[in-house]
């Protein structure tokens, strides 16, 4: 099927040589420049330099006439397009893979990378708001899934990453539950200027959190706001009771569990110090912090089963 004329001709794929679904495959992102060639679309491969360089490489095709930007690799590399694409016309479209691929199952997109290149050619352009997280003053990055605060970026900021590239997503199971023993410590969170204290806070665009569980039910792409679940408790062994609730989807019932829209969250530096932020599973920093919804901020290719199943879920909530 091809494109009609005012779709896309020209794409830029950006792919990150070292993602865990990339590294050794890269056999099949040349077999998806042949899909998208019999799209009507001429793709070039384009890996990207550096860990932060993937969004100026973005805008760099963006002035050299690209008319589609295809990010391939885990949802860190899609989010440093993503920065670098911010406020255009130009889509951007996904291929999986990294090691969760959360924004990909999300949107419901194949994770086998000529499967998904298949797909552009009936995808839609959409605009959705993006999230901008500032940490401690410096330059804001946005994302589009999601930032944690607290226990889970201090599961991150453990990780071993030689065993992550090995085993994936099991190394953050293994770090995780190396951490059920250790005291946890709250900070306070304010949303839209109400406060809270929480031990895990969760800011989400999505309900997909790790690629196996959802948590911010309520969350969506197409929403201009931000579902901020909270987490309390300062002993880890209570996470086992929130996990259950989570894999149960009855969490929103469980006490010491609170579920929050917003457009603006804001962590100031707790008194204990030290709480570590993460986002979409990448270590970001350390409070404090500001996270906020940038309104239409990204064009991107959906498909059209994901805009009426997400339309539907927002009518119906």
């Amino acid at each position: 099927m091809k494109l009609e004329a005012s779709q896309p001709k020209r794409a830029a794929i950006l792919y990150n040589p070292v993602a865990r679904g990339l590294a050794r495959h890269r056999h099949l992102l040349e077999g998806v420049v042949g899909v998208l060639g019999r799209q009507g679309i001429s793709a070039r491969l384009i890996p990207t330099e550096a860990p932060g360089s993937a969004g100026t490489q973005a805008r760099e095709q963006i002035k050299d006439g690209c008319e589609l930007i295809i990010a391939a690799g885990g949802d860190g590399t899609i989010n440093e397009v993503a920065n670098g694409m911010l406020n255009t016309d130009v889509p951007l479209a996904i291929l999986p893979g990294g090691t969760a691929n959360v924004l990909a199952r999300e949107m419901r997109i194949p994770i086998h990378l000529e499967r998904a290149a298949a797909q552009v050619c009936r995808m839609r352009r959409h605009r959705i708001s993006a999230g901008s997280l500032r940490i401690n003053g410096a330059h804001p990055r946005c994302f589009l899934c999601m930032a944690g605060a607290g226990l889970d970026a201090e599961i991150v900021s453990r990780l071993n990453l030689d065993f992550k590239a090995r085993t994936g997503k099991l190394a953050y199971y293994v770090t995780g539950f190396a951490q059920v023993f250790r005291p946890l410590r709250e900070f306070g969170i304010s949303i839209d200027g109400k406060r809270y204290d929480a031990s895990f806070a969760l800011i989400s665009r999505v309900r997909n959190y790790g690629g196996d569980l959802e948590i911010a039910r309520g969350a969506s792409l197409l929403r201009d706001d931000f579902e901020v679940v909270l987490f309390r408790g300062t002993v880890s062994l209570r996470y086992l009771h929130y996990l259950l609730g989570v894999a149960l989807k009855q969490a929103h019932r469980i006490p010491g569990c609170t579920f929050v829209r917003g457009r603006r969250v804001e962590c100031p530096v707790p008194s204990s110090g030290g709480i570590y932020v993460q986002v979409d599973g990448e270590l970001a920093g350390q409070l404090p912090m500001t996270a906020e919804i940038l309104p239409g901020a990204l064009t991107m290719l959906v498909s059209p089963e994901y805009l009426s199943r997400e339309q539907l879920l927002i009518a119906a909530a």
